[in-house]
């Protein structure tokens, strides 16, 4: 196995375990590996101090294992168990009323790079390294024996999450089985999962515990959701007793599956109405009085140097909700951006209050569900932030 030596003073961070390697503390390597292949890493005195993938970019190496092992089938499966032992002991794992929950969340469960969210029969494999990508086959043949038969297909989706520098021609693909059946349920209510052409693995499942929220502040109140995606928010509106619920997304083909999924849940019910819009001119132009809003748009913020502008433009959209939201209405306003955290998040939400000269209440601080969990050695791995207000 090739060895990647580290300059002097540059272990600390492995020693607090964390999970990352970056390119400026590499001294030198005993010879070049190829990306994505397994190096084992040793400090300026020549300590072994962890193994993992090697990658070219600002992370050079991501830390699978503090100790020394093979990274083989056998290690990929006790991970993967592990895994699943937590999304048991949390409860989202064996319910008939939910059968989607996600089992690997890169660093927060010690695989980092790899995701796998699980729609009923179906995972989703993602991978954003060039490591798990390689390891891919090895990784699908882990988790069906770990998952046995409550699992018949496995599908692989990292077209859009792998570095385009390493050049991998990758291909989204059924690594086993090609079911077709692509309706999950998530709290009882079902969805379909659009894995092979959707944004993430299909669905956002790290919003579940906050859409159970929103049910019950539904009732007898006219909802808009704005960046609805697949409808997930509105639905849950719906079975909370909303009176109407409005749905907007600039994707005509996420509306599509928004009305797909509605009509799953309520045939025939005429409170739902979905919009095929920007965002900002449906917030200009909108005539309903809403008094139920909910703004969860993608990352406006991918790296910490659009960290400036994604502040603006949180500000910017929730300035616009505050004042259009009727006296008396609930905002659950979100950033999914890595680089963004809660104070920043807060002080952009707290700038547009003010802006809009409107009284506002914090009623929650709301996060990712534990199926997402943050390793405690990388706070990195917190990244969903949002706010539940009242607004007067």
């Amino acid at each position: 196995m090739k060895q990647v030596f580290l300059k002097r003073g540059k272990d600390e961070s492995l020693r607090r375990f964390h999970p990352w390697i970056f390119s400026g503390a590499i001294h030198h390597m005993s010879e070049q590996p190829e990306e994505g292949e397994v190096v084992e890493v040793y400090t300026s005195e020549n300590e072994y101090i962890a193994t993992g993938h090697y990658q070219i970019g600002s992370i050079m190496v991501r830390v699978l294992s503090f100790e020394q092992e093979n990274i083989d089938q056998k290690f990929y499966a006790h991970r993967l168990a592990v895994a699943l032992d937590v999304r048991k002991s949390i409860g989202v794992v064996g319910r008939a009323d939910n059968t989607t929950y996600r089992l690997v969340h890169g660093e927060g469960d010690n695989l980092p790079g790899l995701v796998i969210d699980i729609y009923g029969k179906t995972a989703v494999m993602q991978a954003h390294s060039v490591g798990m990508h390689v390891d891919r086959l090895t990784i699908a043949n882990a988790l069906k024996d770990v998952m046995q038969d409550s699992l018949d297909n496995i599908y692989y989706k990292s077209e859009t999450t792998l570095p385009f520098k390493a050049e991998l021609g990758q291909e989204n693909c059924f690594l086993l089985g090609g079911s077709t059946d692509d309706v999950a349920i998530e709290n009882g209510l079902k969805f379909h999962v659009d894995w092979l052409k959707g944004q993430k693995t299909g669905f956002f499942v790290d919003q579940r515990n906050n859409r159970s929220l929103l049910e019950h502040y539904a009732k007898g109140r006219k909802v808009l959701n704005m960046f609805c995606y697949t409808g997930g928010f509105s639905f849950y509106a719906m079975r909370g007793g909303a009176e109407l619920v409005h749905s907007v997304d600039s994707s005509q083909k996420a509306i599509d599956l928004t009305n797909a999924n509605v009509e799953l849940n309520f045939p025939g019910d005429t409170r739902h109405k979905a919009f095929a819009e920007d965002a900002f001119k449906f917030l200009d132009q909108m005539e309903t009085p809403y008094d139920l809003i909910i703004l969860d748009p993608p990352a406006f913020a991918k790296h910490k140097d659009a960290l400036r502008n994604a502040l603006k433009g949180y500000t910017r959209l929730n300035k616009k909700a505050f004042e259009k939201i009727k006296p008396g209405g609930i905002l659950f306003t979100f950033s999914c951006s890595q680089a963004v955290d809660k104070d920043h998040f807060r002080t952009a939400v707290f700038s547009a209050a003010a802006a809009a000269k409107r009284k506002v209440r914090i009623l929650h601080q709301l996060h990712q569900p534990a199926d997402h969990p943050i390793n405690i050695y990388h706070p990195e791995g917190e990244y969903l932030k949002g706010l539940v207000l009242y607004v007067e």
